[in-house]
């Protein structure tokens, strides 16, 4: 019993690690898609104040919103942005969760400091 429920915690926990993301994956994704060329070489300097910074965002939001944008405007829970729709379209979810893990794992300046 104690051996069945280890094997079962331990499968639980390389699964999620797997849907997280992998790290050195999205870093290297950032870089064959040029995500710094628009939000910055820490990507928390954008090239534009309009850019978000991404650096230390909640990866969550990170898949929700380049999933978003894979969308385009039209559907339900889209985004319309045709140079960011033009780059998420091409990537895969393997990539869409390595990039939003790979961007949570940077120190970013999002967070509110008392």
């Amino acid at each position: 019993m104690i051996k069945t429920t280890l094997t079962l915690a331990a499968l639980l926990i390389s699964g999620s690690a797997l849907a997280g993301g992998n790290i050195e994956a999205g870093k290297a994704a950032a870089a064959k898609y040029n995500c710094a060329s628009c939000h910055g070489a820490d990507f928390k300097s954008p090239i534009d104040p309009s850019y978000p910074k991404l650096a230390g965002q909640h990866q969550d939001y990170l898949q929700h919103a380049l999933t978003a944008y894979q969308r385009g405007a039209g559907p339900a829970n889209g985004r319309g942005n045709a140079i960011m729709g033009g780059m998420a379209k091409p990537l895969s979810k393997t990539e869409v969760n390595d990039l939003a893990a790979y961007l949570h794992s940077l120190p970013g300046t999002l967070v509110i400091r008392r």
